[in-house]
């Protein structure tokens, strides 16, 4: 599983404070004192003052090594803010964008997140679950942009589904308390950056701002529903099977167009023991070889799935290394993938055909998606 990982040392306030500014001191202040150096030697010293070969090598060298000296300060110093940077964006991301505990309520979880931006090591994916009185729901989606741009859409979206989960009856009513969070926070970003920044007629979003979800609700009964804005649907794994969850056409994606009047959740069959899902954004299918071929990610899971039993870590795994191998390590796109597995006791037999009364596989009536 890849995990993004980050700690920030504990240090006081009175510490932190003290320290910053000696900091900034040794950064410009030594490089100045070595510049003023150079210039006293070419000013004072008789040396630097004689025409033959030997001084004007010894001059040379002097200015050379206080040049290097400057150069590679300079570098550390470059390199030392660097690295806080990510380690507040990393802190940022593992607060922000946690990994799901191993089980939540009857449910085996995994999640990965790996960014497109290396310098910022967040992305614009987002993904959570929860279990709910009304079960365990799940989201997954995708931030247009990737990197620190999209950190603040991550987290009005995730901070509103955190909350709205609980609050509301039915998935219809989440969605529509996650579009009005992005609402809003399209608004407040666009009057931050527009010119006329303040202006009570400044009340539109930025058009070209847009998220991608898919909500996911999983009954008790294993019962599986679901609300899809432009984002790829779910792939089942079911014994040795690798079918893709396609029952609608997906609704526009969060931002530019208004939700419609009318909401209903899509039935997506059963998740039975033993079954897993796996939601994932569209830069894990999108990603591309050198030969401009894209990730076969169904090729990929039924490939897994041969080797049985199978955890959702292996399920990341196993999608993480063909994918950084398919793309040689720099993929175009943020990637993020969340795998749900019912954790309870499959039935005696082999997996994947015997199945406990009442679930009859027919009741999924799936619908798998062409290549």
């Amino acid at each position: 599983m890849i995990r993004i990982r980050a700690g920030v040392p504990r240090r006081t306030g009175r510490l932190r404070t003290t320290s910053r500014p000696l900091r900034r001191i040794l950064t410009f202040g030594l490089p100045a004192i070595w510049g003023a150096t150079a210039v006293s030697f070419k000013l004072t010293c008789p040396l630097a003052h004689q025409a033959g070969l030997g001084a004007r090598i010894a001059t040379s060298a002097v200015f050379l090594a206080v040049g290097t000296g400057i150069v590679l300060h300079i570098r550390r110093a470059l390199l030392r803010e660097l690295r806080q940077a990510r380690r507040i964006a990393g802190a940022a991301q593992s607060v922000l964008l946690r990994p799901p505990p191993p089980r939540v309520a009857w449910l085996n979880t995994a999640a990965a997140q790996l960014s497109a931006d290396r310098e910022a090591a967040v992305g614009g994916d987002l993904y959570e679950v929860v279990a709910t009185e009304h079960g365990v729901r799940a989201v997954m989606g995708d931030v247009r942009g990737h990197g620190l741009g999209a950190l603040a859409t991550v987290a009005a979206v995730l901070g509103s589904f955190r909350e709205a989960v609980h609050d509301e009856t039915d998935l219809d009513g989440v969605l529509r308390r996650l579009e009005r969070a992005l609402a809003r926070h399209l608004r407040e970003r666009a009057r931050a950056e527009h010119p006329s920044a303040g202006s009570p007629l400044l009340l539109d979003p930025v058009a070209e701002e847009f998220v991608t979800l898919l909500l996911v609700e999983i009954g008790t009964d294993g019962e599986v529903r679901a609300l899809n804005c432009g984002h790829p649907w779910p792939y089942l794994l079911s014994g040795t099977r690798v079918e893709q969850l396609a029952r609608a056409d997906p609704l526009p994606p969060l931002g530019p167009f208004p939700l419609p009047a009318d909401l209903p959740a899509v039935p997506l069959g059963r998740l039975l023991p033993g079954d897993a899902l796996v939601l994932y954004t569209d830069g894990v299918e999108d990603a591309r070889n050198a030969d401009g071929r894209f990730f076969p990610l169904p090729a990929v899971l039924a490939a897994l799935v041969r080797d049985e039993p199978l955890s959702p870590q292996a399920v990341l795994h196993g999608v993480f290394t063909a994918l950084l191998h398919h793309t040689r390590g720099t993929p175009a796109d943020d990637i993020a993938l969340l795998v749900l597995a019912d954790g309870r006791r499959t039935p005696s037999g082999e997996r994947g055909t015997a199945r406990p009364a009442g679930h009859p596989r027919s009741a999924l009536h799936l619908q798998p998606l062409g290549d």
